[in-house]
């Protein structure tokens, strides 16, 4: 069972993904784009845009005459945001099936967004800074990222589970076991919000200010696989069917019922003025 990567399985767990958006995504995304200060006419960059809980609100803002590139790993993600802003007219929207790292735009950027997403990037550091060359000078960063203490005890008792249903060698080992992902341990660097204004901060940006969102989710079963299969959780979970039925059998039952969801969650704002 070894521990992938989520962005090595970019176009799995889309639907998943977007049972969370009422309760968790969209709230969170509106706050990242309020924080963001979108004016009409803006161009702006989503980067991991993933079914548009913060593109849609952020071409709302920005206007037809505006303009919103959302970038993402997973097409199928993609796919279900384009349909989002079909039906709702948006326009002013490009979809680009892309890393964030990869993406060169012809013009910069009035300000980048980014809910749950920067802590995907393999070199957090260098690829964020790279990132924020997209920016003109003056452009606004508004970002996600969780508190400290959330999504516990979901991930201890899935992590947990995963090792106490896990095929094992003759020798005990679990077999295929692998390091920890590298998105866990950027969550970790940035769960706090003297941790998240410091990484802001290092980065060159002004301006910078965290607060925080308070935010409890009831899960019920269902909805608590879906977070298991659509989130970053994903790339430790088994590819073979039967021992997946095992891992959410043996989960859901730990998990109980009447679960609560610890959401608590940072937005982060600054500004970018580079150095001359």
């Amino acid at each position: 069972m070894p521990a992938r990567h989520a962005a090595t399985l970019p176009d799995g767990g889309a639907e998943d993904f977007d049972r969370l958006a009422p309760a968790v995504w969209n709230p969170v995304s509106n706050a990242v784009v309020a924080a963001a200060d979108i004016l009409v006419g803006e161009r702006v960059l989503d980067l991991f845009a993933g079914t548009g809980a913060g593109t849609v609100p952020a071409a709302q803002l920005s206007g037809p005459d505006g303009h919103v590139d959302a970038v993402d790993r997973s097409s199928s993600m993609l796919d279900l945001a384009a349909a989002k802003a079909e039906a709702l007219g948006l326009h002013s929207i490009s979809f680009h099936r892309t890393g964030p790292a990869d993406w060169t735009p012809d013009v910069p950027y009035d300000a980048i967004i980014s809910c749950y997403g920067v802590f995907l990037l393999q070199d957090m550091d260098t690829e964020m800074d790279g990132l924020l060359r997209l920016l003109r000078p003056g452009g606004r960063v508004a970002l996600s990222a969780w508190d400290d203490g959330a999504l516990e005890p979901f991930g201890t008792i899935l992590l947990e589970t995963l090792q106490a249903t896990a095929v094992r060698t003759d020798d005990g080992r679990v077999a295929g076991d692998a390091a920890v992902p590298v998105f866990v341990e950027n969550c970790g660097r940035l769960a706090s919000a003297e941790r998240l204004k410091d990484w802001l901060t290092a980065r060159g940006l002004t301006q910078v200010t965290v607060e925080r969102l308070g935010l409890a989710v009831p899960l019920e079963a269902d909805l608590a696989w879906s977070l298991a299969l659509g989130s970053g959780y994903r790339g430790l979970l088994p590819d073979d069917p039967a021992e997946l039925r095992r891992v959410r059998e043996a989960f859901l039952a730990r998990l109980g019922e009447d679960f609560v969801l610890n959401a608590d969650s940072l937005i982060g704002v600054g500004t970018y003025q580079p150095t001359a």
